[in-house]
């Protein structure tokens, strides 16, 4: 009698661990190991194919400047500012004559 007694408080004291247990709160890491492919291109426009921490499909490089000529150079700052809207105003000649097509209408 006192060893079944022994018994059943033992499994009561079992701590029953689940796979749903584990989902109640969140997974204590600091780095995470999920890593995405990604495209990186470099400035001479040369790709490499790398694995990332974030979701990009592409990462572009910037072109350093001190590198190139002065023609080169004040073409790419052109390139950056932004360009101007062009306004086309035309002038349309009306010729509508309203009394010229009063004769097809019909008075009732």
């Amino acid at each position: 009698m006192l060893l079944k007694e022994i018994i059943r408080q033992g499994q009561s004291q079992v701590r029953r661990i689940s796979s749903a247990t584990a989902a109640i709160t969140r997974i204590h890491r600091s780095v995470y190991c999920r890593m995405y492919p990604t495209v990186v291109v470099q400035p001479d426009g040369s790709t490499i194919k790398i694995r990332y921490h974030e979701p990009r499909q592409i990462i572009k490089l910037p072109l350093d400047l001190s590198t190139l000529s002065e023609a080169e150079r004040k073409a790419r700052l052109e390139a950056r500012k932004p360009r101007k809207k062009v306004k086309v105003m035309e002038e349309v000649e009306d010729t509508y004559n309203a009394k010229k097509y009063m004769k097809y209408i019909k008075k009732k």
